[in-house]
């Protein structure tokens, strides 16, 4: 086996592409989206996403200590690109992208209807790191598109098209390959008839 040596970075990839909406008062929403960002605590339920303090977001995070995350579709990777390339001081992202602002239930910030999860966050904490600045915060509640909901009320995230992001690249999740404790699992003794 042939492996290089590189100077350290961060190739922690594949990760969740999402859209992180957020707005201050009288004023246009705003959508940037973030590579970074992940579960912190189950109990509280606590994400946390990284931005850097020149981003446009960033300031309008700070002031309101609020956003909604937004998972990204494949139908959505698009207005997810734009959204991470352009800026909010120049363009309305909500308007040029046709993406459609989604009152919350629990925090002022909007989250994008098209989004199948919309996941409402008050900041309790920044962290400043260096390049970014770590936003750990608390999931104030969750909403959902109905239609990945099957008969038995069990919610289908998985049939959204879901995407990742992969060293500058969007990647449609793939198959199953597995499910959490399938490596311990017990098959069950063939019954005799």
């Amino acid at each position: 086996m042939s492996k290089q040596n590189w100077k350290s970075g961060n190739m922690l990839y594949p990760v969740p592409a999402v859209m992180v909406s957020c707005g201050r008062k009288n004023e246009i929403p705003n959508i940037i989206t973030v590579a970074w960002c992940g579960t912190i605590c189950t109990s509280p339920a606590m994400l946390s996403i990284s931005v850097r303090p020149e981003r446009y977001s960033y300031n309008i995070i700070r002031d309101t200590n609020e956003f909604v995350v937004n998972l990204v579709t494949k139908d959505l990777t698009y207005a997810a690109d734009y959204c991470g390339v352009k800026s909010g001081r120049e363009v309305d992202k909500f308007k040029e992208t046709h993406l459609t602002p989604l009152n919350s239930q629990h925090i002022a910030a909007p989250g994008i209807c098209e989004s199948p999860v919309n996941i409402e966050c008050r900041v309790k904490d920044i962290i400043e790191l260096g390049s970014h600045h770590m936003f750990l915060a608390e999931v104030m509640g969750v909403t959902v598109d109905e239609k990945y909901m099957n008969e038995t009320g069990k919610f289908e995230l998985s049939k959204s098209g879901l995407v990742s992001y992969s060293h500058g690249e969007y990647f449609l999740l793939g198959e199953k390959v597995g499910s959490f404790g399938y490596s311990v699992k017990k098959s069950k003794p063939n019954k005799k008839r």
